[in-house]
């Protein structure tokens, strides 16, 4: 189960995941959201990652040359797009990268879920919101026939429920401020996420 820890802003940030070994963590730099970072700040927070650590970067309708940047640089490992980026954009970005595209869907009464299944993307992302903090309705998501990372409303309380339930598809687990306390990444909740995921693993 990957799981991934998004929103990091801090040098403290890096230093518990250091320590706790996550699969991934996030960058924001989608416009105008609290956990939005610039690019020199990523650069430096990414040179302290340790390297076995994949750095994601979280884009909301950002140019493709913004992107690119990033991914050229080294600065981010993967991009994930949690906007409108269609079909097109998302084939545009991998013609010019080899690194994994991420497509996030906010998942809806009235989604298509024909256009999750069958998006070129390398990887899909399901999640309630734009880091709503809200919980997917699983009964949505049924009829997604490829694998997907989760998101959206996870914490250390409800992720062993979450993986008890959980469908053949969901390969990874992407949580931010469920382990946060006032708005600040909170060492021992974000240790006890990863210790509840890998030992629901091992059952």
């Amino acid at each position: 189960m990957i799981i991934k820890i998004c929103g990091l802003k801090t040098q403290n940030d890096i230093a518990y995941v250091n320590e706790l070994k996550p699969d991934y963590i996030g960058f924001v730099f989608a416009k105008g959201r609290k956990r939005t970072i610039d690019m020199e700040t990523a650069g430096l927070l990414k040179e302290r990652l340790d390297k076995d650590i994949k750095a994601v970067g979280v884009f909301v309708d950002d140019p493709l040359n913004e992107v690119l940047s990033l991914l050229d640089d080294n600065i981010i490992d993967a991009a994930q797009l949690h906007g409108d980026e269609d079909e097109a954009y998302i084939k545009a970005l991998k013609e010019k990268t080899d690194k994994p595209v991420i497509k996030a869907f906010v998942v809806k009464e009235d989604t298509d879920i024909d256009l999750i299944n069958n998006s070129p993307a390398d990887m899909i992302l399901l999640d309630s919101g734009q880091g709503s903090g809200k919980k997917l309705n699983e009964e949505l998501i049924r009829s997604v026939k490829r694998d997907y990372i989760l998101a959206g409303g996870l914490s250390p309380d409800n992720v062993g429920g979450v993986l008890l339930n959980r469908s053949v598809h969901l390969i990874g687990l992407d949580v931010s401020s469920g382990v946060e306390t006032d708005g600040a990444k909170d060492r021992e909740k974000i240790e006890l996420f990863i210790k509840r995921v890998r030992n629901e693993e091992k059952r």
